[in-house]
Formats: structure tokens, C-alpha cells, sequence
């Protein structure tokens, strides 16, 4: 296992390996985040907290290529080549590059926590263990179908009210509604991912929420996420009048609850949920902004 790869080629494998496809999901709070703080804005502390979310989502990404690969989890994989489990690079250098990812998270997340409030080195501890242990150790939770409350929490509200905090230093209503459809999105994009994987997740004992669920009820939960999240745009109107506007995401909502509900292969679906998700992010933001 692990081969030698030079150059283009190497790069080209460690940027699939931290699978661009869900950084949505580490850039779309920072921005909802930073909209919810207008017009208190403090552009470096929200720069940094997009660093921390960005090197958090490729740690995990790492994290999750090695200890899926070293379980024999992606031994037979639907969806792209893992690093580990396609033997591209060896286990070690794949756990070193989590490490690093999570590293780099703690130093930017230390800079934040100096400035604003010290106990902020807490919550960013409590995310790098979540992190690691969501399929790492002994008893990952991941492996235990609650991979997707994960995501909402640490993805959702503590990556969107966190970033408003370290801006106004206040824990607000609006950046917390402002949370939930942003977690739900994030939640979406995992679970189509293990929508996905059911068969050979079964194969390899990953209970993911989508295996104990089973592919009818994944859809369906997977639908709620996605249409919730969309039409959250009417509740908070009352502060922000023009966050209306996340209603036009149901654009791309339907054909991908309708893909999810369908019996056609599941792959594309990832896709879709990411483009979904950063659509609807971008609208939030600037519905929270106008």
C-alpha cells in the first residue's frame, strides 16, 4: 500500500483525497455567520474563522480516509477511490495530514480565542475531538448512525453562531435561526453521501444513520432536511425581510429530493446536495446582509 506518486499527479491525489465536494459545508456557516453579525463586521476574525472551518472539514476528511481504509470499510467502495482504501497513500501519511489539517485548525482557532474570549479554545478542542472520533477509535460514533447530528452541530450551529460571536461577542436569536437550516443542509449532504454507500456499508458493518434507517426512510428523512431548510426563509423574515429569497433554492431542492426518492442510482445525488447547499448559502447570506 502506498504508492509513489510525484508532482501534478501527487497533488491531484491529496486534493481528491480531502474531497472538495463538501467544503460547502465549512464555507456556507462562516458566510451565513458573517451576515448574521452585519453590520458589525470584522472581516480578519471572520477570514480566520473560515481558515478554522476549512482546515476542521479537510481534517475530518483525512481522518475519515484513514480509518475508514484501515477498517477495510472502503475496501469496496461505489464512489470515488480513497486514499487509503484505494492504496494510494500510505495510512500513516494520511493520518499525519489529519493531524496537520487539525493543527492548523487549533493555531487559527487559538489566534480567535486570545482576542475574544479564552473559553472559545474549549469549543474548538470539543471539535477537533468530535472530528477524529466521528471514525476513529475505538467506538466511532459515525459507525453508530449519529454522524448527521454531528454535522448539525458542529457544522451547523456551532460553525454559524460561532463565527457571529467572534465578531460581536454576542450570542444572538438571529445568528442561531440562522443555524438550524444552514445544519440541516450540512446533515443533507452526509446523509446523501451514505445514501450512497448503504450497500457496501452494510457489507462492512458501518451502521450510518441511512443503513439503520434503510434506503425508503433515509429518503425521506434526507427530503425533510433538504425542504425545511428552504422554506426557513418565512420565520426569519421577521428580522431580516429579504431572507425570502432562500425560497428560489427549492429550484434545486425538488429535483434532488426527487433523485433521493427515486429507485435511480444515488451517486450524482452528493452533487446536487453540495450545489444545493452552497446556492442556498449564498442567498442567505445575502438575504441576512440586505
Amino acid at each position: 500500500m502506498g504508492k509513489t506518486c510525484g508532482g501534478e499527479a501527487a497533488v491531484k491525489i491529496w486534493i481528491q483525497g480531502a474531497r472538495p465536494r463538501t467544503l460547502p459545508a465549512a464555507v456556507v456557516p462562516v458566510a451565513v455567520g458573517t451576515a448574521a453579525a452585519a453590520p458589525d463586521v470584522v472581516w480578519w476574525r471572520a477570514a480566520v474563522a473560515l481558515v478554522v472551518a476549512l482546515t476542521l472539514q479537510v481534517g475530518v476528511n483525512y481522518a475519515n480516509d484513514y480509518s475508514d481504509g484501515i477498517r477495510g470499510t472502503d475496501a469496496n467502495r461505489v464512489g470515488p477511490a480513497r486514499l487509503v482504501g484505494g492504496g494510494m497513500v500510505a495510512p500513516a501519511r494520511v493520518r499525519l495530514a489529519a493531524f496537520g489539517a487539525f493543527a492548523a485548525a487549533a493555531v487559527a482557532g487559538l489566534a480567535l480565542a486570545i482576542v475574544v474570549a479564552p473559553w472559545l479554545t474549549a469549543v474548538g478542542l470539543a471539535c477537533i475531538i468530535a472530528a477524529w472520533y466521528y471514525t476513529g477509535g475505538r467506538k466511532p460514533y459515525g459507525y453508530a448512525g449519529l454522524g448527521e447530528v454531528f454535522v448539525f452541530v458542529f457544522f451547523g450551529l456551532v460553525a454559524t453562531v460561532g463565527t457571529t460571536y467572534v465578531q460581536t461577542e454576542q450570542l444572538t436569536t438571529l445568528a442561531l435561526a440562522a443555524a438550524v437550516p444552514v445544519g440541516f443542509l450540512a446533515s443533507a449532504l452526509l446523509m446523501a453521501n451514505n445514501l450512497r454507500d448503504i450497500p457496501q456499508d452494510q457489507v462492512a458493518g458501518k451502521h450510518t444513520l441511512a443503513v439503520r434507517l434503510g434506503d425508503r426512510r433515509a429518503a425521506w428523512l434526507y427530503a425533510a432536511l433538504v425542504l425545511v431548510a428552504a422554506v426557513v426563509g418565512f420565520p426569519l423574515a421577521v428580522a431580516r425581510p429579504w431572507t425570502t429569497i432562500t425560497l428560489s433554492s427549492l429550484a434545486l431542492a425538488i429535483p434532488a429530493v426527487r433523485l433521493a426518492l427515486s429507485s435511480r442510482p444515488k451517486a450524482p445525488l452528493l452533487n446536487y446536495t453540495a450545489l444545493l447547499h452552497l446556492v442556498f448559502g449564498a442567498l442567505l447570506t445575502l438575504g441576512l446582509t440586505l
